[in-house]
């Protein structure tokens, strides 16, 4: 006997067995248990969610000789030649080939005569958006009046191209995707039905791969089954699909949270020596970012218990807005990555944006390599500028190259060990992260006795006053005291300097320090002279 695909053999034959897709059997089931049936249904939904599958189980519903219900036997004739395709009053139409006036007209004469054998003529138009403005207008009529041995179900991935008039005289059910979960569950049912050997993280990554659509899934596990030569190991599936393993994308985040830049790079290497996708890295990595921004805001939303888990560190110890921004990052580094000399320097370039924007946390150790300080100011040149046409404006003249300025020496407040009152120093030892980090910055301290410390938040970010920033602030302040402390914040203009405020105003000032020191230079006071050039104060950044 020959092999039959998985797809085709675990398709769905009853509602019981249906997949996913709950909301639309509950009221299928009633409108057959009820007989309250209408005379076209419209089922919508991206590829391989059910939509024919669930016609076919309509039309045995309709047809099966034990009658009319949402249970046919699915053994008598009706149901078995609809199951194969063979029922003479069971036609299926794909619009896509037959979209014209003339196939539609020929569809609807056929309509007129009674049933051959079964209790009601059922036509499955697939695709039906495909279909020309001529074939809609001829079969309005009829679908809206048709015979009474008449069922009409359409079937589209994009109802947006439907006129309206045929969606007003349907019953529409929006088909969704598959959750991962489910299609993982459904795939472990399958392999144990057949007898397959299988990892569950590979499943995992298979139900990734099928985007949604189950019939995809089907599909891809019989490649896997194929590629492992009767088994589904987590390896071979991710060398099937040329994704990136769980295991670099970790050892990723690990090298960012600590700024790890060779850590980095030595995992591009690997997945440049596995030839694994980097566009599927990026990808991947965007997703994990998105996780970790649920894990911090709606840790609820993560149904998976062990993600959860694996995830709670990083989401505490990466700044929210870090994330927000390592996500636009991740994405438009993937768009640029055709842009890119090659996609592993593409790649690469990302990775190092993801660190040269990562903010420095109090405490931490940059493995990067540092240039030594010199005892006096170094002047470098800077890269070899495109040589101009004498006497070209200004504004002509090719974007001058980011200038790197000399070192400012931040305050001495922000390295100076903290004193009992010293508010801006206390918050910048706190191990704090996300928003608790963003609501110490912007509080002043007005009171600390033994019990109590007293803070005053501007009621610009009074949004910050939440209480898991609350319960986090309150727990690092009492483990630094060593001793049981309530938090109280009151709202009111702050009197005096907050944390935030400082570190925009040394910010502010170191920027423009670097601009004076780089406007001040000779050598570049030389290049302006010389070549009527200009200097793009954006381009400078403090160091």
């Amino acid at each position: 006997m020959s092999y039959q695909v998985l797809a085709r053999k675990w398709r769905p034959r009853s509602f019981a067995t249906l997949v996913g897709q709950e909301h639309v059997v509950r009221a299928l089931t009633h409108a057959l248990d009820q007989n309250r049936l209408h005379h076209a249904y419209l089922f919508t939904g991206t590829r391989g969610v059910g939509k024919t599958t669930l016609a076919r189980i309509m039309a045995k519903a309709l047809n099966c000789e034990a009658g009319v219900s949402s249970t046919p036997c699915g053994v008598c004739s009706a149901c078995t030649e609809i199951d194969s395709g063979r029922f003479i009053d069971y036609m299926e139409l794909d619009a896509a080939s037959n979209r014209g006036v003339d196939d539609m007209t020929q569809l609807l004469e056929r309509a007129t005569y009674a049933p051959t054998m079964g209790r009601y003529k059922v036509y499955v138009i697939d695709e039906v958006h495909q279909l020309s403005g001529h074939a809609f207008n001829a079969m309005l009529k009829t679908l809206e009046e048709p015979p009474e041995h008449v069922k009409f179900i359409l079937a589209t991935t994009d109802p947006q191209k439907i006129p309206v008039t045929v969606l007003s005289r349907c019953l529409q059910f929006n088909l969704k995707q598959m959750p991962q979960t489910l299609i993982v569950d459904h795939l472990s049912h399958v392999l144990e039905a057949e007898g397959v050997a299988f990892e569950p993280g590979a499943l995992r990554h298979l139900a990734k791969g099928a985007a949604g659509s189950m019939r995809d899934a089907l599909s891809l596990l019989d490649q896997a089954i194929a590629h492992g030569a009767g088994k589904v190991e987590d390896e071979g599936v991710r060398a099937m699909l040329g994704t990136v393993g769980d295991e670099h994308l970790f050892a990723l985040l690990d090298a960012l949270v600590t700024q790890n830049v060779q850590a980095m790079l030595d995992v591009a290497k690997l997945m440049d020596a596995r030839s694994l996708s980097f566009d599927g890295g990026l990808q991947e990595l965007a997703t994990l970012f998105h996780r970790i921004a649920l894990a911090q805001f709606a840790p609820e939303a993560l149904l998976d218990e062990s993600e959860r888990g694996r995830l709670v560190s990083y989401a505490q110890a990466l700044d929210a807005e870090y994330l927000q921004l390592a996500y636009q990052i991740a994405i438009h580094g993937r768009d640029e990555l055709s842009l890119a000399p090659d996609e592993y320097a593409g790649f690469v370039m990302t990775l190092l944006r993801l660190h040269a924007f990562r903010p420095e946390r109090a405490g931490m150790v940059k493995t990067a390599t540092k240039v030594a300080a010199a005892p006096a100011p170094v002047r470098t040149a800077p890269p070899a500028m495109p040589r101009p046409t004498p006497a070209r404006p200004a504004a002509a003249v090719p974007p001058a190259p980011t200038l790197v300025a000399p070192v400012v020496p931040a305050s001495a407040a922000t390295t100076a060990a903290p004193v009992e009152d010293d508010w801006h120093a206390l918050v910048a030892r706190l191990p704090l992260s996300g928003m608790s980090k963003q609501l110490a910055q912007h509080c002043e301290l007005l009171e600390r006795t033994e019990s109590v410390i007293q803070l005053r938040l501007s009621p610009v970010h009074k949004h910050l006053l939440g209480k898991p920033q609350q319960d986090k602030l309150q727990a690092e302040l009492q483990a630094w005291y060593s001793r049981p402390l309530r938090l109280e914040i009151d709202v009111a203009e702050p009197e005096t300097e907050t944390p935030a405020a400082r570190n925009r105003n040394l910010q502010r000032e170191r920027q423009e320090n670097a601009i004076a020191s780089i406007e001040q230079d000779p050598f570049v006071r030389d290049v302006v002279d010389l070549f009527d050039a200009s200097i793009d104060e954006a381009t400078i950044k403090p160091v």
